[in-house]
């Protein structure tokens, strides 16, 4: 816990700081007021909050990158997880002292892996979508769409910023959205969604399926069948209040469904993006949605962990939970 305590406090310290130079050269901001500027959105990041100070979040700074590239920096280290981040310092500081590099564990590949090629789908899609918008990136030059671009497909993560006009995207680019908001960040971080290691075991499970072998192998390892049926049932559970909750919306609001489906899986994964039809619900509604949305993803999977040792010799190589499938 001190470690993790330690950690976060000398990252948001570090962006913090970054943060408020940049105020202090750019605007006429006192010291305080950049002070208080640059640590609000420190901390906001690291924490995936996605709450700022401005009311169009940071379209203002879509080609800042002394404002853009430190916030991504901290919500993706605060995203990721924990676990993760601890293996991979230790892994940097075991280099500088030219010592013997611990291999990573099961956790730490699959996630690593896996959010880097979801932050690299994320970001060619929703940049190529969004290039010639007039509303979004097509006013923009060369390295400010390649800038805002990188970041808006980048904050699905569940950060809840936006560099780019999230009510103007297209609708393809909702939907991208959407499915990046709903898998979300790591285990043991401050990202939400049903986590990146639970969306790799479900793909392992389906490329096994599909080549008809008996037992799935996730990076030299069997994956018990427990492990198997805790993603499955977290998936799937998130899915259908995913699915409730937009039928409700859809019924009582009469709002598209592109912006419905975006508001409830932005709510799901703890997100914080919104097309600006929040202000168009009822009190009640949005209540006994957020309630849903917001609750019940925290606790799936907490009633099933599976053992943490293997019960036999054979079992030795078995992953039971090394790749941390809870949703919490």
């Amino acid at each position: 816990m001190i470690g993790v305590i330690t950690m976060s406090l000398v990252i948001e310290a570090i962006v913090a700081a970054v943060l408020t130079a940049r105020r202090l050269v750019s605007t006429t901001d006192s010291f305080g007021s950049a002070l208080y500027w640059g640590v609000f959105h420190a901390i906001s990041a690291y924490n995936n909050a996605g709450l700022g100070l401005h009311s169009d979040s940071l379209v203002s700074y879509a080609t800042d990158a002394w404002i853009i590239v430190p916030i991504m920096i901290a919500f993706t280290l605060g995203g990721i997880g924990f676990p993760v981040v601890f293996e991979v310092s230790r892994a940097i500081r075991s280099r500088m002292r030219r010592a013997r590099i611990p291999g990573w564990s099961l956790h730490t590949k699959i996630t690593v892996t896996t959010y880097a090629g979801l932050l690299t789908v994320g970001v060619v899609l929703v940049t190529a979508l969004e290039w010639t918008n007039p509303q979004t990136l097509g006013p923009l030059g060369l390295p400010g769409k390649l800038l805002a671009g990188f970041f808006q497909g980048a904050t699905p993560r569940t950060a809840g910023f936006n560099a780019a006009d999230v009510g103007a995207l297209h609708p393809t680019t909702l939907l991208v959205t959407d499915a990046l908001m709903f898998i979300g960040g790591g285990s043991a971080g401050t990202a939400g969604g049903i986590k990146v290691t639970t969306f790799a075991l479900l793909a392992f499970v389906v490329y096994a399926e599909v080549r008809g072998q008996p037992t799935v192998h996730v990076m030299g390892r069997r994956l018990a069948a427990t492990v198997q049926r805790q993603a499955i049932t977290v998936a799937l559970l998130s899915v259908g209040v995913v699915l409730v909750s937009t039928t409700i919306l859809l019924r009582v609001s009469h709002l598209p469904l592109d912006d419905v489906l975006f508001e409830v899986t932005s709510t799901f994964g703890t997100v914080g993006l919104s097309t600006g039809i929040t202000a168009d619900l009822e009190a009640s509604i949005l209540t006994t949605s957020l309630l849903v949305d917001f609750e019940i993803p925290r606790n799936l999977g907490k009633g099933h962990q599976p053992p943490a040792r293997p019960h036999s010799r054979t079992n030795r190589r078995t992953s039971r939970g090394a790749a941390g499938i809870r949703h919490g």
